[in-house]
């Protein structure tokens, strides 16, 4: 009989998909500009000053291209600019333009709502320690050779 047990990254998956959905519904009702948890996920990883398409992709886990297509998509809702690097005359900077800071900020706010929902839904404590977890250093991954 197969264990109904889930795993810890299907657990955590549902709970990032959790403050997604209730992010992607508070935005949208406020009458911000839809993005998807692809394009939100870019926002949040974008340094102020600008952060090259390359380094998004490293930083969100994906490859260079899905980050293209989600700069793209940004540019093309006004949320994003492109700007010369000023360290490097073949790189451009990918930064949030006036109305990106504004819906980054107003994301912000949303997402400190949500999360004093959790701590209404499952205790203040369970979230603190859920933090704690989350933000303790768990080193690399363990290789093949240590499993």
């Amino acid at each position: 009989m197969q264990s109904t047990r889930r795993n810890l990254p299907q657990l955590l998956g549902d709970a990032r998909r959790w403050f997604e959905e209730g992010l992607s519904a508070a935005m949208q009702a406020a009458g911000a500009t839809p993005v998807s948890p692809t394009q939100a996920w870019l926002f949040a990883v974008l340094d102020d000053q600008g952060t090259t398409v390359s380094e998004l992709a490293r930083r969100m886990g994906v490859t260079r291209q899905t980050a293209h297509q989600a700069v793209h998509s940004l540019l093309a809702a006004g949320l994003v600019e492109q700007v010369q690097d000023p360290a490097s005359a073949r790189q451009r900077l990918i930064r949030r333009t006036e109305e990106g800071v504004r819906a980054h900020r107003q994301a912000g706010i949303v997402l400190e709502r949500l999360e004093e929902q959790l701590a209404e839904r499952i205790g203040r404590e369970a979230v603190d320690a859920l933090r704690a977890a989350l933000e303790a250093p768990w080193g690399r991954p363990p290789s093949p050779s240590s499993q």
